[in-house]
């Protein structure tokens, strides 16, 4: 099954639509084939995360981009207030089913509808590349965090071995469409890999964090370079 070409992938206006209908579609299976494609392996990313910033039981967290609520449930399991926020209203309804003790809000990345310096933490998992601007994004980061508040995003990569590479490109690339193809929804896991290419190398990411207004920006690699992880504090 072959990849959506660059030049095909949606942008502007027309991503926002696209990657929001998209996770209405799949919200019904999307947690299980996360966890059946990674082994179970994005759960420990997502709590390695939230240790890499110390949420704890004085925290008040945002879960950006929530999904159906992982790092959400996660962070209320160690005593912090949290709350998610997602574009796509079939995961919301996903994630209240799931967790109905928690709050969940309809709100898009790039115009957030909560106050300035409201939280102590912002946490992000797997959507750095759905969003249409990142840079937009991390300035929303940054107005929501408290002075000194932590910022950690997951997210995908490509790793730099060229054997690592093309076997993860095997996987990733190949299999994983096609199983999401039989198992939710073919274009979707079409997308979902293609969708790298969203994201740019370490160093304009790294920019990206300081021009926000981010200090202390570190990115650690997981799996051979098939994940990366990106701390930071509001200055």
């Amino acid at each position: 099954m072959a990849l959506i070409a660059q030049e095909h992938l949606p942008k502007g206006a027309q991503k926002r639509v696209a990657v929001r209908a998209m996770f209405d579609r799949i919200a019904p299976r999307y947690d299980a084939l996360n966890r059946l494609f990674t082994g179970g392996l994005d759960q420990h990313w997502r709590r390695l995360t939230l240790d890499l910033v110390g949420v704890g039981a004085e925290d008040r967290v945002l879960d950006l981009a929530c999904g159906t609520g992982d790092l959400l449930e996660m962070a209320g399991r160690r005593g912090a207030s949290a709350i998610g926020v997602d574009l796509a209203m079939g995961m919301l309804r996903a994630g209240r089913s799931r967790l109905p003790r928690h709050a969940f809000v309809q709100g898009d990345a790039a115009a957030l509808p909560l106050r300035d310096g409201s939280f102590s933490v912002v946490a992000c998992g797997f959507a750095f590349r759905n969003f249409v601007s990142v840079p937009g994004v991390l300035a929303e980061f940054a107005r929501v965090l408290a002075p000194a508040g932590r910022l950690a995003v997951i997210d995908v990569d490509r790793p730099g071995n060229g054997v690592v590479r093309a076997a993860h490109s095997a996987y990733f690339d190949r299999l994983v469409p096609w199983m999401g193809g039989l198992l939710s929804d073919r274009d979707a896991y079409r997308y979902l890999p293609s969708s790298t290419e969203y994201l740019p190398d370490a160093a304009v990411l790294h920019g990206w964090f300081e021009a926000a207004g981010f200090e202390a920006v570190a990115r650690r690699s997981r799996l051979l370079g098939t994940a990366q992880i990106w701390t930071a504090v509001r200055s």
